[in-house]
């Protein structure tokens, strides 16, 4: 089953969730980024171009107009296949771990695997940006040497940079996932989809320091 929302970025640009739901142990999310501008890129061109035309007419020299024009194709494809990226993906597996995966405009793909025996949690955390407070969905890893420490904080989506309420969204579907996890490795015997998940609309905020952290808790019974 897959359904798409759209949602915005924090600069107010368009940005399509496609979540792909395999089964209640497997689900996927992609966030597709908005494409590159072609009028910013054609402000960019002129630019350099005529930039490198005033430097011709005062040096003579044409060695100048070719080193323009090579510099802003290698400069469009290094940003093509180094900054530009197109989609994100996060697949999450209960049984097995949390792929993240990267897709630049080029056609590269960057992926990163984070086994679930190393997850910690999946919180949204605040951070400033830009001289403005912005929210990013995040990994918390275990520390082998401390049970209950914080060995490394993994941030998501990056260059999408979605806004809250895209966030709320991939947060309670990792939290389904992450307390199916939960329960079956509690009670190996138990079969999947047995007993009901408890809802992500239960989570709390917990609040320290400069930082916000949003957790997940369980409803009191």
């Amino acid at each position: 089953m897959e359904d798409k929302r759209s949602f915005s970025d924090i600069c107010g640009g368009r940005l399509a969730l496609h979540r792909r739901y395999y089964s209640p142990s497997c689900l996927e999310f992609c966030l597709s980024c908005p494409r590159i501008s072609l009028r910013a890129l054609t402000a960019v061109t002129c630019t350099v171009w005529l930039a490198a035309y005033g430097l011709f007419t005062l040096c003579e020299n044409s060695m100048i107009l070719s080193a323009a024009i090579f510099i802003t194709l290698l400069g469009l494809l290094g940003y093509l296949h180094f900054v530009k990226i197109d989609h994100e993906t996060l697949l999450i597996i209960d049984s097995l771990g949390i792929q993240m995966t990267s897709s630049y405009a080029s056609g590269k793909e960057s992926t990163t695997f984070i086994e679930m025996g190393k997850v910690k949690d999946v919180i949204i955390n605040e951070a400033i940006y830009m001289q403005k407070v912005i929210y990013y969905l995040c990994i918390l890893l275990k520390d082998p040497v401390e049970p209950h420490g914080i060995s490394q904080v993994v941030p998501l989506f990056q260059s999408a940079k979605p806004r809250l309420d895209c966030l709320i969204e991939v947060y309670r579907s990792c939290q389904e996932i992450l307390a199916h996890q939960k329960a079956t490795s509690t009670n190996p015997f138990r079969k999947p989809g047995g007993d009901k998940i408890i809802s992500a609309l239960n989570s709390r905020s917990h609040l320290g320091g400069l930082e916000r952290y949003w957790y997940h808790q369980e409803g009191k019974k």
